[in-house]
């Protein structure tokens, strides 16, 4: 592959919602341009773009895909990203790396949620934008239908490019708005001029005005001339419509059939003739030198800089690191410096990759996209620069796991392996989380919702070799006390010779401090315990709080009194004393009516209005507390709630049930509460067989 300059270069991540032929799409685009020599499909498993195990044995995408293709004189490189909800961190990454967007819609299934997040990402990141309708070959789809639906969600920033021509219920070809023109397919991608049917003039002549008022709103000329009755020629439309689509204040909508090749070369010149490329974008990042904004804007003449998009550490690819160059020309043999990182490490050679596979390249300009081989230290969001002019862009903005699942490892010889694998893993998907919980001994995996941990398992098994079990996480209880209680607690053992001897008179009560597992203090007077037994007694203390006479939970809030006692002066020893604590601690906390303390969260859940009722209808079945409502500033609302965090398990699937997948939700620690009775119940029940017997 040729050298391109940033003139040439589009960079356009291909979102919309899970199913609505995103990879078909790219993989008609890939065969027009003559990458491929046959059409694959998502179907067979022969994609270019979905090229690991797991999405062949799947049929959809996991992984964003990088498939650059050579269209006339511009080199479009394609980011096929995931439309399921589980892998939104992979769009977020490619959405990032973009500088346009094509948001695929079904015509089939209509305008759907991840439409709707598909264009929420592409406002996050001010992207220009391109609808496109797919499956227009299906008899009953339904063009007119999506666009007003657009058109009623984002108003008259939506202006259809094209309208398709039916007979007897058969696709056969399309109308071009902007050339007022009719155009028959002759085959699957060769067409015609044709008639336009008398009975598509009213919405021809609608669709036809929403593009004629943005020219004429370009400049005074072109509103005189509007208002005059004069025509505009098709080299003025579609230069205002270029300016418009940049800016953002016109989405165009096309559509085709990519399965028959129909539709896509028109989409292809569309996106190189109403796209931007890179250097009308803006760029900045941190001038580490001065602390000064260093204005990149995707210039080629300022120093080289750029920043890691995404990694790829597969076992069989080896690891590649994506990158855009943000400024100048990045070579061959380069030395960068990662100022993340603050290593320096030589480029080698650069590559541009096609799915999995790659080719070398000589250089990289700015805006474009290409891929380094085993890059030292390197990780997603990193920036790489030279050490003269070490500028650092801010970290790609991506969604928080707050799905979590246990996992076990199957056979205890692969425990390392296990670790190894996930850190890799976790290098290349920055939505999952790996976490070891000590305190409840249990190993989790956090994914952003069941189907991502499924996946991470899955690849596991597949690029590592390892199985690990997956199960319900354990919550983290605690337990407390919440009277007091005064026990007399001594340990006398005679073995022959040298026996044990400890004694303690001690006071339990609440400290008030669930932070804290316990607070010690000793009244006592007379030397009745000798002072150097008092660590003893701590360190039974500090034993017992481990692992609760009530469930076997870590013990919090406890203040413990050390007021009275006696000693043998042969057979006392640090070991008596502090097994004579530790057994007035199991007393003590018992006759001081222990409870179990759960765990509540801070719950944060945002919806469209309409499913307001249902997700406070289900917290409240979850012993949740609604706090209130507020709106956001996209127009939906925030439902603020209490909830224990033992019934968020499974929250991510039924919210996506009761909302269609519209909604989303974020969790944080609030405080400790008393479980209710039959919690309390139920866990004691379960966990009776941990709580350890101390023998007098």
């Amino acid at each position: 592959m040729e050298v391109y300059r940033t003139d040439r270069v589009r960079n356009v991540a291909v979102l919309g919602h899970g199913g609505a032929g995103k990879t078909t799409l790219v993989e008609a685009m890939a065969y027009l341009s003559g990458i491929t020599s046959r059409l694959g499909s998502v179907g067979d498993g022969n994609t270019i773009s979905d090229y690991d195990k797991e999405e062949i044995k799947r049929k959809f995408s996991i992984n964003t895909s990088v498939v650059p293709i050579e269209w006339g004189k511009h080199k479009v490189n394609i980011l096929d990203t995931p439309g399921f909800f589980d892998f939104v961190g992979e769009a977020e990454e490619a959405a990032a790396a973009a500088d346009a967007a094509v948001i695929v819609v079904s015509g089939k299934a209509g305008v759907q949620v991840g439409t709707q997040k598909a264009w929420d990402l592409c406002e996050r990141y001010s992207l220009p934008r391109i609808f496109f309708v797919t499956d227009m070959d299906i008899d009953d789809v339904s063009y007119r239908e999506v666009v007003e639906k657009l058109q009623e969600m984002y108003g008259k920033r939506i202006a259809p490019l094209h309208m398709p021509l039916r007979e007897n219920g058969k696709f056969y070809g399309y109308i071009n708005i902007v050339k007022n023109k009719g155009r028959r397919y002759i085959n699957k991608n060769e067409k015609e001029e044709c008639p336009i049917p008398d009975y598509e003039e009213p919405y021809l002549s609608k669709y036809r005005e929403v593009l004629l008022e943005s020219v004429a709103e370009s400049s005074e000329d072109f509103m005189d001339r509007y208002f005059a009755g004069e025509e505009f020629s098709v080299a003025e439309i579609s230069a205002v419509l270029a300016n418009n689509v940049e800016d953002g204040s016109i989405v165009p909508v096309c559509m085709g059939s990519p399965i028959n090749l129909q539709g896509v070369k028109i989409l292809l010149d569309d996106i190189v003739g109403y796209f931007p490329d890179p250097s009308k974008r803006k760029r900045a990042g941190l001038d580490r030198t001065n602390n000064d904004t260093f204005d990149a804007d995707y210039d080629f003449q300022k120093p080289k800089s750029a920043t890691i998009f995404k990694t790829i550490a597969d076992p069989f690819l080896g690891k590649y690191s994506l990158l855009k160059v943000c400024s100048g020309v990045i070579k061959s043999d380069d030395t960068l410096y990662n100022v993340t990182q603050d290593v320096e490490a030589k480029v080698g050679k650069l590559y541009v990759m096609c799915g999995n596979k790659v080719t070398e390249v000589p250089e990289l300009h700015a805006g474009d996209i290409g891929a380094v081989a085993k890059l030292a230290s390197a990780r997603t969001g990193d920036s790489l620069a030279t050490k003269a002019h070490p500028v650092e862009y801010g970290p790609i903005a991506l969604s928080k796991p707050y799905t979590a699942k246990r996992y076990k490892v199957v056979q205890k010889a692969d425990v390392d392996k296990v670790a190894q694998g996930l850190a890799r893993l976790a290098s290349e998907d920055l939505t999952m989380r790996v976490v070891n919980d000590s305190a409840n001994h249990q190993s989790l995996i956090y994914g952003i919702g069941d189907m991502h941990i499924d996946v991470i398992v899955a690849k596991l098994l597949n690029r590592y070799k390892v199985q690990v079990e997956l199960s319900k996480p354990k919550i983290a209880f605690r337990e407390t006390i919440r009277k007091k209680s005064d026990v007399d607690s001594k340990y006398k053992k005679q073995s022959g010779g040298h026996g044990q001897y400890g004694h303690v008179k001690m006071r339990f009560e609440p400290s008030g401090d669930l932070d804290k597992p316990y607070v010690f203090e000793e009244e006592v007077v007379g030397g009745s315990v000798p002072k150097n037994y008092f660590p003893a007694v701590e360190k039974g203390l500090a034993q017992s709080v481990e692992s609760g006479p009530l469930a076997a939970y870590p013990v919090v809030g406890v203040k413990a009194v050390l007021y009275d006692g006696s000693y043998h002066p042969v057979d006392s020893s640090e070991m008596a004393f502090k097994t004579a604590t530790v057994m007035a601690f199991k007393k003590g906390f018992m006759e001081a009516d222990p409870v179990l303390l759960e765990p509540i969260v801070s719950l944060h859940v945002t919806v469209p209005d309409q499913y307001t009722g249902d997700v406070m209808g289900d917290l409240n079945k979850r012993r949740g507390r609604v706090l209130g409502m507020t709106p956001d500033k996209s127009g939906l609302t925030v439902v603020e709630a209490e909830v224990p965090e033992m019934e968020l398990y499974g929250y991510c699937n039924s919210l996506r049930s009761m909302t269609g997948g519209a909604g989303d939700f974020a969790y944080e620690f609030a405080r400790y509460e008393q479980a209710p009775a039959d919690v309390q119940k139920q866990q004691v029940e379960e966990r009776a067989s941990k709580i350890t017997q101390v023998e007098e």
